[in-house]
């Protein structure tokens, strides 16, 4: 595709900016951009994206990879970094003079972003809101400031940007609606080289490389715990990306967990969960999609005491699980910080593969949350993206 820079030519195609700072904001912008190639074939996207996005013709400025970083203490230690990369995208976005700016999720590097482009003029969109109704509430007045319009992925969300005067628009979740509402096991177990009828563990400790760091020891550690009761168990580790993968490399060659039976899978997280007796995963939007796979899972989380200590006393609800926080009800263990520790999450995972009826019921409880959750999200999205388009282009 041929990138035009020219703002001053209206036959330019229409040029739409995006911005995802990790591997869960790169699958949301592929979706979002083929919904929008259908309505606009002619439309260029350009900003900074990952993978699945530039494999749709996407021109990535910047290496996305550089922006996945979770954690306050880990954020200051890149934080040079991350300005210069915000600077310079703000810069390139007023050069570029996009018709419209998505931030794909990010909230703290994208909403700068967007409010510096908003003051110019360029129409900015929120794509899904920050946690806002977990922590910090109060950003919601700010946030209406600094964007056009939020996309929500959960339906308790746009009331609050409403309320403040924002725009916002329940656009479902995309997970909820490109997963299927049966989740095959067996077919999952034999495309990835599973045996069928034994235990089988799925490891899921983030796809940042700081995640890595914290989560990939405590769950493999609990593999090997878990090895123990069940001789005949194997596990599968999906990695997100080639650094995360890289980085559970580093981990699976020490000689302590060598011997563990594990099948490392390129991306297939939702494979490697359906195939799966039981799930370690750490918190984040991983957690929901185990649960779209109908899979009980023991949700666990580390990060540096410094972070927590900061993050702490802002968290206004009483879990932190997507799948808890959604039902309303802890319907799946939480270990995090002191209590994210392998023998803890070890016994977590054995008290569901050996308790049938629970996982029944839990898988009950999931429908329910599916359904809820499944809306034709990429063509809702395209649509709200493109309302934002200045009329005539």
């Amino acid at each position: 595709m041929l990138f035009m820079t020219d703002s001053t030519n209206r036959n330019r195609p229409l040029t739409i900016a995006m911005c995802a700072g990790e591997a869960s904001g790169d699958l949301l912008g592929a979706h979002l951009i083929k919904a929008l190639q259908q309505r606009r074939p002619d439309a260029q996207f350009i900003g900074i994206g990952g993978p699945k996005m530039q494999a749709l013709g996407f021109k990535s400025l910047y290496d996305q990879e550089k922006l996945a970083v979770r954690g306050f203490a880990e954020v200051v230690k890149r934080l040079p970094e991350i300005l210069k990369i915000r600077k310079g995208l703000i810069q390139d976005m007023l050069d570029w003079q996009p018709d419209v700016f998505v931030g794909i999720d990010a909230p703290d590097f994208n909403l700068g972003v967007e409010a510096k482009l908003k003051q110019t003029g360029i129409a900015t969109v929120h794509y899904v809101s920050p946690s806002v109704w977990a922590w910090r509430r109060g950003r919601v007045n700010k946030i209406v400031h600094q964007t056009n319009k939020v996309l929500c992925l959960f339906p308790m969300e746009p009331q609050l940007y409403i309320d403040a005067g924002g725009k916002a628009e329940f656009v479902g979740h995309p997970m909820a609606e490109t997963m299927p509402m049966e989740a095959d096991q067996i077919t999952a177990r034999d495309e990835l080289g599973l045996p069928q009828g034994i235990p089988v563990f799925a490891l899921m400790p983030g796809s940042r490389v700081s995640e890595i760091d914290y989560m990939a020891p405590v769950f493999l550690e609990a593999a090997k715990l878990l090895q123990m009761r069940y001789p005949n168990a194997r596990f599968v580790l999906p990695a997100a990306t080639a650094a995360s993968r890289a980085r559970l490399q580093y981990y699976l060659t020490k000689p302590v967990f060598q011997s563990l039976p594990i099948v490392v899978t390129e991306g297939q997280a939702a494979k490697a969960a359906t195939a799966a007796d039981v799930v370690m995963v750490t918190s984040g939007t991983a957690t929901l999609e185990v649960a779209l796979c109908k899979r009980p899972m023991v949700i666990s989380y580390k990060i540096s005491p410094l972070t927590y200590a900061y993050v702490r006393p802002k968290i206004k609800v009483p879990h932190v699980g997507l799948p808890n926080i959604l039902l309303n009800k802890e319907v799946v263990p939480e270990l995090m910080q002191d209590r994210a520790k392998p023998e803890f999450v070890a016994l977590a995972v054995s008290e569901w593969y050996e308790s049938p009826d629970r996982v029944a019921s839990l898988q009950a409880d999931f429908n329910l949350l599916h359904h809820e959750l499944r809306r034709n999200t990429a063509d809702l999205s395209a649509q709200a993206v493109l309302a934002e388009v200045k009329e005539g282009r």
